[in-house]
């Protein structure tokens, strides 16, 4: 204690003990050496702002991602990765109809409009192919917008349900309005009173189109919530916008880049040999007019005075073993694996399930959080209701219950093995055949319609005749040529 303390312990007992004791909690308090300041943590920033502070950068750090991902391929590994193991070849839906009803005419419909380019409003992608474009978009920028645009049957004949959806990027959103009525306008994005989103406020056109499609004014519109999409991956309480992927590992997959750049220019340096004249004694330097190349077996001759040294081109040493490591912490600041870049050296069965398991959490989590729990099912919602609206004017057959989503299959490592414990799985009841083909990858609903065909398909197996030379079958006694001795025998009268 100081003689402050001391002084004031002496006088009010009280109010000295309250004030060592709050001197010792806040040096407890201070006990986290990375809180501390000095010079270990030196340089380190940690602002107390809120998920959504991003501001400008967010749109910064977009394009840089992007950049990266035209140009760095490491970054357009990582994103090729993502996507692959998160949409496949496709999220596949399937109906879920009330009661026993079929199915069959319902699934024909979906089918030919979500798997069909019918679904986009450019007409050119299918269901699985936008699915492809909103992961990448959402690896890349962060975020991405899915609009559904309402359409007329009768002007648009080849249509099976009233709606089309648009994918749209972020830049889409007019950062230039703040405020609509009483409700606050935050970077395109309208929020009401208690905070929830109302309105987008969209330009029809990307901002950074070098043509216009349509003259006149640069204008946004805005659309209701309901009408658009926000896939977004979300980590913090509040969070309403999304960050690239990129973000934690955007420096060193550039500062590896150019690591790797450097080493190329330095690799090309040390395949060339080039030598050196020196000047002769009396100051004669060669003019190189004579000597233009060597030639292998070639023998050239000097004037007298004259040497020549030849270069020592730098070595090219640890080049595999950084690289190695740059990549290993890019992987792990995506959430994959090393061997997922496409290195495989060292990797047994064993060590390769241990680090496809791990990925795979991470996987399926993006599946259901991201790609189903967002945009499958806020697709699958607007098919119902545009369902519902045009079954009576078109004669559509009845609407589903629900639609169900089967994420892709994922590729086994050993499928005998695999499929072997699936069974024993199913067999010892820790989990159902229909759950468990799910997670395979595949509908339920289709292999039990496809097995049925299969069966009604095939013969019934008839019985094989008996063979002709082959040992006849014991005849049957009939009672009349039995003997009385016989039916004595046998419990007879």
């Amino acid at each position: 204690m100081r003689w402050l303390d001391r002084a004031i312990l002496s006088l009010a007992p009280q109010a000295g003990l309250a004030r060592i004791q709050a001197k010792a909690r806040a040096q407890v308090l201070m006990n986290y050496d990375a809180a501390s300041k000095g010079r270990r943590t030196y340089g380190w920033k940690a602002p107390a702002t809120a998920a959504d502070a991003a501001g400008a950068n967010r749109a910064q750090l977009r394009q840089l991602s992007r950049d990266m991902i035209r140009n760095r391929s490491l970054a357009a590994r990582g994103q090729a990765v993502v996507t692959g193991n998160v949409v496949g070849t496709g999220i596949m839906p399937s109906v879920r109809m009330e009661g026993d009803a079929d199915g069959t005419a319902a699934m024909d419909l979906l089918r030919a409009h979500l798997l069909t380019p019918a679904i986009d409003a450019y007409g050119i992608h299918a269901l699985p192919g936008l699915q492809w474009q909103v992961m990448n978009a959402v690896f890349s920028d962060g975020e991405v917008l899915v609009r559904r645009r309402a359409r007329n049957l009768d002007l648009d004949p080849d249509l099976v349900l009233p709606f089309q959806i648009q994918v749209m990027e972020a830049d889409h959103l007019d950062l230039s309005i703040t405020s609509h009525g009483r409700n606050e306008v935050i970077e395109g994005i309208e929020y009401g009173p208690t905070g929830r989103v109302e309105a987008y406020h969209l330009f029809d056109q990307h901002p950074g189109a070098t043509h216009r499609i349509t003259s006149g004014r640069f204008q946004s519109t805005r659309v209701l919530a309901r009408q658009i999409l926000h896939i977004r991956r979300t980590e913090r309480p509040g969070q309403m916008r999304g960050v690239p992927w990129l973000a934690p590992v955007m420096m060193t997959v550039g500062e590896l880049s150019d690591y790797q750049e450097s080493q190329i220019l330095k690799q090309r340096i040390a395949s060339l040999l080039a030598f050196f004249v020196e000047a002769s004694a009396d100051g004669e330097v060669y003019a190189g007019t004579e000597i233009e190349r060597l030639e292998p077996g070639a023998v050239i001759g000097l004037k007298e005075g004259q040497k020549v040294t030849p270069s020592e081109p730098p070595a090219v040493d640890g080049y595999a073993d950084f690289m190695r490591e740059g990549v290993r912490s890019i992987a792990t600041g995506l959430g994959l694996t090393y061997e997922s870049f496409g290195d495989l050296t060292g990797v047994n069965f064993s060590s390769g399930r241990m680090g496809r398991i791990e990925m795979d959490r991470f996987i399926q989590v993006w599946q259901q959080q991201i790609m189903i729990g967002q945009f499958c099912q806020g697709v699958g919602r607007w098919t119902l209701e545009a369902w519902q609206m045009a079954r009576a004017s078109y004669g559509l057959p009845p609407v589903p219950r629900a639609l169900e989503w089967t994420a892709p299959r994922r590729p086994m490592i050993d499928p005998g093995k695999e499929i072997e414990a699936a069974v024993k799985e199913i067999e010892a009841g820790l989990n159902s055949r229909q759950r468990k083909q799910r997670e395979m990858g595949l509908d339920p609903d289709v292999i039990a319609r496809e097995r049925a065909e299969d069966a009604a398909r095939d013969p019934a197996p008839s019985p094989a005749p008996p063979p002709a030379n082959g040992p006849k079958a014991p005849a049957i006694p009939d009672a009349s040529d039995t003997t009385d001795e016989e039916d004595t025998a046998n419990g007879g009268v």
